[in-house]
């Protein structure tokens, strides 16, 4: 049970290694072992400790006695084994634009925890940062209360490394469930052979018109029922959640553009004949081909940049006294997660497919789901397309997403009678609105932008031909 300490270990490691490479076969299957640890660790701590002792003592026993070598310790090899290691989790390290986060913590004190599973989470301004177990174990300590802010480095917890069991916390013993009281049962009797007795004197019966009498009033069915059910039916609460730094975040862009922007909003319609058409042709060999549902958002992503290419002025920025002209085609697509609106962008849209597309958004939306979008995947954007049809919206206003200037609305697809080449046409029509920023956007413009896409829905050869 005697050992080095882990400064010897660390000695004899380094030592060992210009000493084992030239022993004897046995000494060189020494030296693979140390090689296999090369970074030193508890455990390579232990293995070097217990193999330079076993080599080096067989070797030159009197070197363990010169005074200038380290003295020795006495303890378990047990000490130094993985299970009896404690890891402190930090916070890792944010993007540049996020200062801190709140923690949210998944785990207890005493929960088991297996390497790389999530411990918490760090809910930011813009994402969530979750915070990984870098090993197996047991979390025996948490160093951050629930919901506390946190910077990059903070110690957030403590984990015993080792496959130890999760510690249940003890149950204290129930005690024996009391005996009811029992419904009281009749005593045995004789059995009555006779029917009780008439009273002595029966009440006259009234012998005055019917409509003098005054019927006895009977008792009200409320009269039984019980206060405390009128309590609970009465009784109305309420509870308080506190906000989510992603729901305050949003909450203040958009009151923020409500307040900066000189926002307007136009409307047209669009005919979904031709798309629809395109899809029941060749959507099933496109999904063959490509793994993907050919949907709606593709057709609107590449008339957005179809017509952002035809006005240059909505894709434009106002910063400061100036416009800022963007040649790039960040499409940005708003998108439902379980903690709010998240906004991830696709880049350089002019150079993509319809399939490409579908791929990026299809990759978006599995990552907002997740909880696993990057603040990289939802920084920047040139223009935004919103889809409230897929949540059955018939109408609505977008608003515009800052620092951008303009945004599209799309709607659910509805069956319509629509005038068509002078008939009564039934058509499947979507209603569109394009929010834009009227400091920036004449109206001409924004209608035209907005014919230009409705144009290229309703006949994709618009696009091919650039018409």
């Amino acid at each position: 049970n005697q050992c080095w300490s882990e400064d010897m270990a660390t000695a004899w490691l380094r030592c060992g290694r210009n000493l084992l490479k030239f022993r004897t076969a046995n000494s060189l299957l020494s030296w693979r072992l140390f090689g296999r640890f090369g970074v030193i660790t508890p455990v390579a701590h232990r293995e070097a400790a217990r193999w330079a002792l076993q080599y080096y003592y067989t070797v030159n026993r009197s070197a363990l006695t010169k005074p200038s070598y380290l003295q020795w310790r006495h303890f378990r090899m047990s000490a130094l084994s993985r299970s009896d290691t404690v890891i402190v989790v930090e916070t890792p390290a944010f993007a540049e634009s996020i200062a801190d986060g709140d923690i949210k913590w998944d785990k207890a004190v005493g929960d088991a925890v297996a390497e790389d599973e999530q411990v918490g989470e760090i809910e930011t301004d813009k994402t969530t940062i979750p915070v990984n177990a870098p090993s197996a174990g047991v979390v025996v300590e948490l160093l951050v209360e629930d919901g506390e802010k946190v910077t990059p480095g903070t110690k957030l917890c403590k984990i015993q490394v080792g496959e130890v069991a999760a510690v249940k916390p003890v149950e204290q013993p129930s005690r024996a469930p009391e005996a009811s009281p029992q419904p009281e049962v009749l005593k045995d009797g004789p059995v009555p052979t006779e029917p009780p007795p008439f009273p002595a004197q029966i009440p006259p019966l009234p012998t005055g018109p019917m409509a003098t009498i005054t019927p006895t009033p009977l008792p009200s069915p409320q009269t039984g029922r019980s206060p405390s059910v009128e309590s609970v039916k009465a009784a109305r609460t309420e509870s308080r959640a506190k906000m989510s730094r992603m729901r305050l975040r949003i909450a203040e862009r958009l009151k923020g553009a409500q307040n900066e922007l000189a926002m307007l909003t136009t409307f047209n319609e669009i005919d979904m004949s031709k798309v629809i058409e395109m899809r029941k042709q060749h959507g099933e060999e496109f999904a063959k081909k490509h793994g993907l549902k050919l949907g709606f958002m593709s057709p609107f992503v590449k008339a957005a940049v179809f017509a952002l290419q035809d006005q240059p002025i909505v894709n434009a920025v106002i910063e400061g006294n100036e416009i800022v002209y963007r040649d790039y085609y960040d499409i940005s697509i708003a998108v439902a997660s379980p903690k709010g609106l998240v906004v991830p962008v696709l880049r350089d849209c002019d150079a993509m497919t319809l399939a490409d597309v579908e791929k990026s958004i299809f990759e978006l939306g599995v990552k907002a789901r997740d909880g696993t979008l990057a603040v990289e995947d939802m920084d920047g954007g040139t223009f935004t397309i919103s889809n409230g049809g897929v949540f059955g919206s018939m109408f609505g206003t977008p608003i515009i997403n800052p620092p951008q200037s303009a945004i599209l609305g799309m709607h659910a697809t509805m069956e319509r009678p629509v005038a068509v080449n002078g008939k009564v046409e039934i058509r499947p029509m979507m209603y569109v609105a394009l929010t834009y920023d009227h400091r920036l956007i004449d109206g001409r413009e924004a209608v035209t932008f907005l014919k230009k896409i409705k144009k290229a829905v309703e006949d994709p050869r618009v696009v091919l031909l650039d018409l």
